[in-house]
């Protein structure tokens, strides 16, 4: 009988030793140093467009504004021999801090942040609880409901609300009639809440959106945990949903404050009917006033220059704070 075949046994030819190198090779692939070179151009390309427009809508006319705030215009010849532009130092700031009207618009903004940002934080607030909670229903018809005032232009909303406090055409101030309450919305001491309501109804749609948005972020298995210890809803989004949300506050209140001290557009429609409000209620009609009804273009560069060292001051302050109450 035949023997069966059988292979050879070969043994492999040994290996060499690789050369040693002086550290771990570089990987390849997509986290290789090639692919972050190209994402991190990939982003300063896309961020190209937004410092290009911030530059030349935010920062160009933040110089020009310092430049011009330099300068006053004189006239000569009692005002037939034309205008100089003459270097005026700090002048113009000093006539801004030394100016009456100018002050008191902050005076009366102080007044109107006291009244509008509760009323509107609160109620956007109160609102966003409100949806978000187990109870709600058709939530997303009352998102758009309540998001809609803010969809209305500003100025849009304020010839609305400007209409609806005319005595004779609103048909509020006929039920208010009717029930004997005697309310003149153009009224020395009326015409800030008529500025605070305007404001308010724009705005508290907005931020009701934003604080919904994060308390969907809120863990569920947190408030079903709170509801197994006995927690009630008003407990529940008081001390678990609230404070889990202190972030998004504190970035509301910050948006909120240096909005506020800009105001313009409601002052400046309800001081066509409240004429006691006068032409420099608020900073930004006051500059508005200097520059295009006074010619004084140094005065108003300069009081543009304080209303946003103001803002920085704010935002400082209310971030400062705020961080504070997260931490707490």
């Amino acid at each position: 009988m035949a023997a069966p075949l059988t292979r050879p046994v070969t043994t492999p030819p040994p290996r060499r030793a690789a050369p040693p190198s002086d550290g771990p090779a570089a990987p390849k692939g997509p986290g290789g140093p090639g692919a972050r070179r190209g994402q991190r151009r990939a982003v300063a390309l896309f961020m190209v467009p937004f410092f290009a427009l911030f530059t030349a809508v935010t920062v160009l006319p933040m110089f020009y504004a310092a430049w011009m705030s330099l300068f006053r215009e004189e006239s000569s010849g009692l005002g037939f021999g034309g205008t100089d532009r003459v270097f005026a130092g700090f002048g113009n700031f000093t006539e801004a801090f030394g100016n009456e009207a100018f002050l008191r618009s902050f005076g009366h903004i102080a007044l109107y942040c006291v009244l509008y940002i509760p009323a509107m934080v609160g109620g956007a607030l109160i609102l966003a609880l409100l949806v978000d909670s187990a109870m709600a229903r058709a939530r997303r018809f009352f998102q758009i409901a309540y998001f809609l005032p803010h969809a209305v232009p500003g100025l849009i909303a304020s010839l609305i609300w400007l209409y609806l406090y005319t005595p004779g055409l609103s048909p509020i101030t006929d039920v208010l009639d009717a029930l004997g309450a005697n309310w003149n919305f153009f009224g020395q001491d009326e015409a800030i809440y008529s500025v605070v309501n305007i404001s308010a109804w724009q705005w508290t749609g907005y931020n009701m959106i934003i604080f919904y948005a994060g308390l969907q972020a809120v863990p569920r298995e947190v408030l079903e945990a709170a509801t197994v210890d006995g927690s009630g809803a008003l407990r529940t989004a008081l001390q678990v949903k609230v404070p889990m949300i202190r972030p998004t506050v504190v970035l509301t209140l910050l948006f909120t404050c240096v909005g506020a001290i800009q105001l313009f557009d409601a002052p400046k429609l309800v001081q066509l009917r409240a004429n006691t409000m006068g032409e420099d209620w608020s900073p930004t009609m006051f500059i508005y006033t200097a520059a295009f009804k006074g010619h004084d273009y140094g005065l108003a560069a300069a009081s543009s220059l304080i209303l946003a060292l103001v803002a920085g001051l704010l935002s400082f302050v209310v971030t400062k704070l705020g961080n504070r109450w997260k931490a707490s």
